[in-house]
């Protein structure tokens, strides 16, 4: 008999918070996970594969990515279990306030959108051959602040993972005669460095009074790319403590 071949995620956003609480979920079950953010890899992580199964890459660079996918394509052989979507920027103001309609300027609009909304598409049509191969998952990585105005999440982040929700539902109506699925997660409040001063008043609120943690996150990342949900396509589920009740 021949050797039970490794499966493999394309992990976007990997370097801190959820994207790093996946990159440990899927290594402990065994998957082999290419981790892809601007930064380079860091000797620091402990995971398999180290540097070999890292890509550098600028997303919201149309280029760096379309460069990236063929990187991506060349480590992955053919063959591509999940790709998930988890890289997304949410800029400030100076004095790290809220952007909204009005104070946000053009470019930063547009970065915003190149990193949250059409990197995931632009990533998925890329590697369609190969997740068609595996019979393969895409997880997009939505937020509350899709639904709702946000206290802390500016105008352009919140309106690019409403148009990342809605693109899950084209995704997976269009993906899903090759035998791949689509699905998104919308999370909370969760847990990681990049909390704003003032979420413990949100929190108060939660049916389930606390923060996520990002493992509970990776948990739900895991379910949707795994053999638990291959009859699961098009739906976004929410991981927010009840916020959106």
């Amino acid at each position: 008999m021949g050797e039970t071949r490794q499966k493999t995620l394309v992990l976007t956003g990997a370097s801190r918070g959820i994207g790093h609480a996946t990159v440990k979920r899927f290594s402990a079950e065994g998957w082999r996970v290419l981790t892809c953010s601007r930064q380079p890899f860091d000797s620091r992580c402990p995971w398999p594969g180290g540097e070999d199964n890292h890509i550098q890459v600028d997303l919201a660079d149309p280029h760096d990515t379309m460069r990236a996918i063929e990187v991506i394509r060349e480590k992955v052989d053919g063959k591509l279990e999940a790709l998930v979507n988890n890289a997304g920027i949410s800029p400030k103001g100076d004095d790290g306030e809220r952007l909204n309609t009005i104070d946000t300027n053009l470019r930063t609009w547009g970065k915003v959108f190149h990193v949250n909304f059409f990197a995931p598409i632009v990533l998925a049509r890329g590697l369609v051959d190969e997740l068609w191969e595996a019979r393969g998952a895409v997880v997009n990585v939505t937020s509350i602040a899709g639904s709702r105005v946000h206290p802390f999440a500016g105008a352009a982040y919140a309106t690019s993972k409403a148009a990342l929700a809605a693109l899950t539902r084209e995704m997976a109506h269009d993906f899903g005669p090759l035998g791949v699925r689509v699905n998104s997660i919308a999370p909370g409040e969760i847990e990681t460095s990049i909390l704003s001063p003032g979420t413990e008043k949100i929190v108060d609120t939660l049916p389930l009074r606390r923060l996520g943690q990002p493992s509970e996150v990776a948990d739900v990342i895991f379910f949707l790319c795994s053999g638990a949900s291959t009859y699961v396509t098009g739906t976004e589920i929410e991981v927010n403590a009840g916020q959106h009740v």
